[in-house]
């Protein structure tokens, strides 16, 4: 049969940067992560190729953080498609939907003011009471084969990457992260339990970031500068994220520098002053230097150089025209808003700077005015001379190459997805990958698929079971066995002990024991003899009813309960099934058998052992001419030699007299130890290959109890209960009052 296959659509962020949205689809269960818009893109055209899914088949919809090209297209797809026909629940962290509410609100005013709106504010109220909040580290499961944790991904506040299980099938969706501690945020943790795909962003492929504090150096000099020199700085930036971090760096600088106390910071955004509130609510969740201010009641948020500017009518133009400052002005991709309307004013000064502090998408004002055109087109259409200064220093928290290739490498995935990236960048990353792992013995491989495209990955077919109870007690090193019922439930394995099986499952157990009767014609010593022959050691008792059992393999009795019958019992399953029904077989075919007829035969002068003899020393004797028997076949000569024998000449080299098997081939003469089967001659060849012989005869002549390692007991059955209450005797014979029960092994004729 074949393995399942785990599908991956990417419907958004394939080969391109924006409209994140991949779906995963595994053993009738569908997954997806993130549901962003376009930034470079309006409308319906904005939105993942949401029509390539049918969404009221979601289970689980998981948001990684408030970015419009990460949230945005929520609302739509709850709304306007058939995912409400479904049971889809949506999660993203507690901090993500506190600030998503009001990027939301802001995103809304903007369409409406630009183009048709995607959905009302009604349908964004709808939507937004059915997201299901959840904190790093919670393990969630939202229904039957589908669970998920939250893990720190650094970028902004609240943003997480999800480690999802899918019918035991892990899968780590990074969505934007970042492995660089910055003033605020903790960087991107490490899932400590290995997934089997990775799908991780490739924004900067192999482009490697500046030092971070070099960075700094270089912004803040820049922009003092520019303000020494009579100019405004313009600081594109999306109100939150980023933004928090460039004031934190501004405020710590102003405040070394109090030659720049006169020049004014403003922050252009109503919402970014909304949000701080939840800044200061999730201090818990930023790195240790903010804690630590904000337990000393120095609160970082709040800033004593910078000012926030309400959006008023003219504001903008107030502050063109006024003296030197610095404005960090949203949205990031200058395509509208009070960052738009500042750079038109300001584009044709040369004192003036504008310095793009995150990434740019294809397609936006952010991206085209890094070429440094010599005009600009402004929203109304007309054309403005470009004379400022522009500078790129980033501020991006995503992961640079090094970083992500870090990344990759520790998290080990046996296939690796890329997204989140322009073409050009995300093929580069892919090719480093197969480079570096080309030829490997995992067989990793890595994907970069287009939108729309869909990936069949298939996997290794190992799987983990958690043993627990008794089997969880033991003691288990490397490359043991352990034996144990295997449940599955929701696509995870548990391995316990039978007994567990009520406390653990709650599910009721019963035993089957069967019975079959006997009718026989000859002694219970002949009966026990065979069995023993067959099976190795067999116990000898008497039962709670005060009848003589004999036990075979620790599993089935064999109780003598009439003069001329015989009553097998045991506890049915696969295996004391076999053991019962190979015992009946021996049974029956007693009467029959050369053997029975050897040992009832009169006695007669040769030099074997007596029936009349102990039962052990037959049995050695057998098994000595069993191996006697497996030589002669071998090397043409086999005798066996007991120390009463009259040979002195051929004792061991150490002058031992103990039993033994001579061989003989040609002039060479062997001798084989029967105590310690050690094999003693001249011819090294002659001694290494009678050696080997000898290991393989023991194996083929060993009863089933010694081959297959059994012992005689078992615990926690009804049988073992009624067995504990009799007296078991000795091999010499019964306690004192049973016996004129039975006088040994007698010789029948």
């Amino acid at each position: 049969m074949e393995p399942p296959q785990l599908s991956v659509t990417v419907l958004g962020a394939g080969q391109e940067v924006g409209r994140s949205c991949c779906v995963l689809k595994y053993r009738g269960k569908t997954v997806v992560c993130d549901a962003g818009v376009h930034p470079a893109h309006h409308g319906i055209a904005s939105l993942p190729f949401i029509d390539e899914l049918d969404w009221s088949t979601v289970d689980v919809l998981l948001i990684t953080h408030f970015h419009l090209d990460h949230a945005a297209g929520l609302t739509y797809i709850m709304e306007k498609t058939n995912f409400r026909d479904g049971k889809g629940k949506v999660y993203m962290t507690h901090a993500t939907k506190a600030v998503y509410k009001f990027i939301m609100q802001d995103f809304l005013r903007m369409s409406s003011s630009s183009t048709e709106p995607l959905f009302t504010p009604l349908d964004f109220s709808l939507s937004f009471s059915s997201i299901v909040t959840v904190s790093a580290h919670q393990l969630i499961s939202p229904c039957p084969g589908i669970s998920f944790t939250p893990y720190h991904a650094g970028h902004v506040l609240g943003a997480c990457m999800f480690l999802i299980d899918i019918a035991g099938l892990k899968v780590l969706y990074t969505g934007d992260y970042s492995r660089e501690e910055d003033r605020h945020l903790v960087k991107a943790e490490m899932p400590n339990i290995r997934p089997d795909v990775l799908i991780v962003e490739s924004t900067y492929g192999v482009q490697k970031h500046q030092d971070l504090s070099d960075r700094e150096e270089r912004f803040t000099s820049l922009v003092h500068a520019v303000v020494k020199r009579g100019g405004h700085v313009l600081l594109p930036a999306f109100a939150l994220g980023r933004a928090q971090e460039i004031l934190l760096i501004l405020e710590d600088y102003w405040s070394r520098h109090p030659d720049l106390h006169s020049v004014p910071i403003y922050y252009v955004s109503s919402l970014a002053k909304k949000c701080m509130a939840v800044y200061q609510t999730y201090i818990h969740t930023m790195n240790s230097n903010i804690r630590n201010r904000f337990s000393q009641h120095d609160n970082p948020f709040v800033f004593k150089y910078i000012t926030n500017l309400p959006q008023t009518r003219g504001a903008e133009k107030k502050v063109a025209e006024g003296p030197p400052c610095v404005v960090l002005a949203s949205p990031g991709f200058m395509d509208n808003g009070s960052s738009r309307e500042l750079l038109e004013l300001w584009a044709p000064d040369p004192r003036n700077a504008v310095i793009v502090t995150g990434y740019s998408v294809e397609g936006t004002m952010a991206r085209d005015i890094q070429n440094s055109p010599d005009e600009i087109v402004s929203v109304k259409g007309n054309t403005i001379q470009r004379r400022l200064t522009v500078e790129v220093i980033s501020f991006s928290a995503h992961v640079d190459g090094e970083q992500n290739l870090d990344f990759i490498e520790q998290v080990k995935a046996q296939h690796i997805i890329l997204m989140h990236g322009e073409a050009k960048a995300m093929g580069s990353l892919k090719a480093r990958l197969e480079q570096k792992y080309a030829g490997n013995e995992e067989g990793i491989k890595i994907h970069m698929p287009w939108n729309t495209e869909m990936l069949n990955l298939t996997f290794r077919g190992d799987r983990i079971a958690k043993a627990i109870g008794l089997l969880a007690d033991k003691n288990a090193t490397p490359n043991t066995t352990l034996q144990g019922l295997l449940l599955s439930k929701d696509y995870t394995y548990t391995l316990l002990d039978p007994r567990d099986l009520g406390e653990f499952t709650g599910l009721s157990t019963s035993v089957v024991v069967q019975t079959q009767r006997v009718a026989i014609s000859v002694g219970l010593e002949l009966i026990r003899w065979h069995l023993e022959g067959m099976f190795g050691s067999v116990m000898d008792g008497i039962d709670a009813n005060r009848v003589r059992t004999l036990r075979v393999m620790g599993s089935v009795d064999v109780k003598h309960t009439k003069e001329d019958e015989l009553t097998l019992e045991w506890e049915s399953s696969v295996t004391t099934d076999m053991i019962a029904d190979s015992t009946l077989a021996l049974i029956l075919g007693i009467e029959s058998s050369p053997a029975s007829v050897k040992l009832t035969l009169s006695q007669q002068s040769h030099s074997h052992v007596h029936a009349d003899q102990d039962d052990e020393e037959l049995m050695q004797q057998i098994r000595y001419e069993g191996l006697a028997a497996f030589l002669e076949s071998h090397f043409g000569y086999a005798e066996i030699y007991l120390p009463e024998d009259d040979a002195k000449d051929i004792k061991g080299d150490d002058g031992k007299d103990e039993p033994a098997i001579i061989v003989k081939v040609d002039d060479s003469v062997a001798r084989v130890n029967l105590v310690d089967l050690t094999v003693s001659c001249s011819n090294d060849a002659l001694k290494s290959r009678i050696s080997s012989v000898v290991q393989t005869a023991i194996t083929t002549i060993s009863s089933l109890a010694e081959a297959y390692g059994l012992s005689d007991s078992s615990g926690g059955s009804k049988l073992n209960q009624d067995i504990a209450e009799a007296r078991f005797i000795d091999e010499d014979g019964f306690k004192e009052e049973d016996e004129d029960d039975e006088e040994g092994m007698k010789v029948e004729e």
